[in-house]
């Protein structure tokens, strides 16, 4: 899913990706696990049925207990309504909160000395 998405993104952002270490990079198959939870997402109307693939990348990070999703996807994802939902159905059905937030906020300053 995130390289479909990579198609459209600006080209430094496409560098930043084609240039991270091969070890850094983990490939996730879909599962009907995640598209049942991604399903959920919608039914409890979190999302419309046109971000399903936002939801299942939602899943997908649920489901496998990534530290955090990085996300530009300030409508659908990073916002504060949906990831309280969003992790609102998690609880409802026993899977763990998750962390989203935007790649500014995953930014480690170092101070000058």
């Amino acid at each position: 899913m995130t390289e479909s998405e990579l198609i459209t993104a600006p080209e430094n952002i496409q560098s930043f990706v084609r240039d991270l270490p091969p070890e850094s990079i983990e490939y996730i198959e879909i599962s009907e696990e995640a598209i049942q939870l991604a399903d959920e997402y919608i039914n409890e109307r979190v999302v419309g049925k046109t971000s399903r693939d936002d939801c299942i990348h939602i899943a997908l990070v649920t489901i496998n207990r990534a530290d955090v999703l990085i996300s530009w996807n300030f409508k659908h994802i990073v916002n504060l309504n949906r990831i309280r939902s969003y992790n609102s159905v998690n609880l409802k059905l026993g899977y763990p909160t998750i962390e989203i937030r935007s790649p500014k906020e995953m930014i480690d300053y170092e101070e000058d000395e």
